[in-house]
C-alpha cells in the first residue's frame, strides 16, 4: 500500500475516532455544530473580530462565514456591529450568552483532550503534538 494511501486511511480512521464527521456535534460531545464551536473559540479568544479575520481563521468562504455568523446571531450568541474605525467593517461578537456557550464548550474540550493525552503513552506525547504539527504544516503548504 502507498504512503499516501497510508495516510488517507490513518486520517479517515482518526477523523470518525474522534467524531469529527458528526457535523451536528463537537467531538467533545456538544449539540453544536463543529464550524460554530470553532467561531466561538477565535471570538472568546479575541473578544470581537472583523468578520473578514473570522474568515480566514476558520478557512471558509465569505458566504459561509457570513451565513455562520447569521446562525450564531440567531441563536443569541454573536452580533455584528460597525467596526469604529471603518464605516464599511463590520466586528463580530460575543453577547454574554455566547461567552456562555463559549465556555461550557471550552470545559468540554479541555476534559476530552485531556481524556485523550491520559490515553497516550507519556513518552510518546511528544511525537504526537509534533506529527500533528508537521501534518498541518504540510497541508497549510497546498
Amino acid at each position: 500500500m502507498s504512503e499516501e494511501r497510508d495516510l488517507q486511511e490513518a486520517v479517515a480512521r482518526f477523523v470518525r475516532a474522534f467524531g469529527l464527521h458528526q457535523p451536528d456535534r463537537t467531538p467533545c460531545g456538544q449539540p453544536v455544530p463543529v464550524s460554530e464551536a470553532h467561531a466561538l473559540g477565535e471570538l472568546a479568544r479575541d473578544g470581537a473580530l472583523r468578520q473578514s479575520e473570522l474568515t480566514q481563521r476558520l478557512r471558509l468562504e465569505k458566504s459561509s462565514t457570513s451565513r455562520l455568523v447569521t446562525q450564531l446571531i440567531n441563536r443569541g450568541w454573536a452580533e455584528r456591529t460597525p467596526a469604529p474605525d471603518d464605516g464599511r467593517g463590520v466586528l463580530v461578537r460575543l453577547t454574554p450568552q455566547g461567552a456562555e456557550a463559549a465556555e461550557r464548550l471550552a470545559e468540554a474540550r479541555g476534559r476530552r483532550f485531556a481524556a485523550v493525552m491520559n490515553r497516550v503513552p507519556e513518552g510518546e506525547r511528544a511525537d504526537v503534538l509534533r506529527a500533528l504539527t508537521i501534518l498541518t504544516e504540510a497541508m497549510d503548504e497546498t
